[in-house]
């Protein structure tokens, strides 16, 4: 026997959720983020649509949500008419989430697969249209390696939120002091060894997070085409309003 909605939906609010869905009954889910921090959500998703409603206007697309966590972006994605979203997220517990309130919203083209960025090729996900990386790239230790893996599985229009770290510029000695390059960008190191377990922490505990300036000139380099940063809503997350966080697309 199938389960009824008011079932799923039972079943959501005995869950901790990271983020506020609404569900179909008019009752929504609380965030376990602090008030302060709950804005984080609903500034990415201004962004996110700034960007990709023009772009779904008449069109019928597919995505994929790398990092898809409990998949509150991939619901959205498919609530905005996507076609088909699959969502790529290496935690079993945030698979399980987003299955159970992918049935409780009704949203047949959303699916989600438990993998990883460093093995995407293995997941068995396709290329899509519109690709997603939100709050991912500051967890690895490996950042130029996703955003290839973005350029390569993204058909039309790519989004990468992440903390940024500070920026630094000039030349350096590069062998000798007779040969200097230009330093084009920088990463911060961040640990999270002691960290691994929880639940929005990195997986493999040391984290890069790069510039702002960083991020937009590997989009550059790998391939994608008028890489540039989306400006924050007045009202949006402090983080984003202070640059401390940026969100950039990338066009193939």
């Amino acid at each position: 026997m199938s389960e009824s909605q008011a079932e799923l939906i039972a079943a959501v609010h005995q869950r901790e959720w990271f983020y506020p869905f609404e569900l179909p009954d008019g009752s929504s889910t609380a965030s376990y983020l602090p008030d302060s921090a709950v804005a984080v959500h609903e500034t990415r998703l201004a962004m996110m649509r700034k960007v990709l409603e023009p772009v779904l206007a008449g069109e019928s697309l597919s995505a994929l949500d790398l990092a898809s966590h409990q998949g509150w972006f991939s619901m959205h994605l498919a609530q905005l008419g996507c076609s088909r979203v699959n969502g790529l997220e290496p935690r079993e517990g945030h698979v399980a989430d987003s299955r159970l309130m992918m049935r409780a919203l009704g949203l047949d083209s959303v699916s989600f697969v438990q993998s990883d960025i460093e093995h995407i090729d293995q997941a068995g996900v396709e290329p899509a249209d519109i690709v997603l990386m939100l709050g991912l790239l500051y967890h690895l230790e490996n950042p130029v390696l996703a955003i290839r893996a973005a350029h390569r599985y993204c058909r039309r229009v790519c989004l990468i939120e992440t903390q940024v770290g500070p920026h630094l510029s000039g030349p350096l000695d590069w062998g000798s002091y007779e040969f200097v390059r230009p330093i084009q960008g920088c990463f911060s190191v961040i640990d999270e060894t002691d960290e691994t377990h929880g639940p929005e922490a990195s997986t493999g505990g040391i984290c890069l997070a790069p510039s702002a300036p960083t991020l937009v000139w590997i989009m550059q380099k790998v391939g994608f085409r008028d890489v540039a940063l989306i400006e924050p809503p007045p009202d949006g997350y402090e983080q984003h309003r202070h640059h401390k966080r940026v969100m950039a697309v990338g066009w193939i």
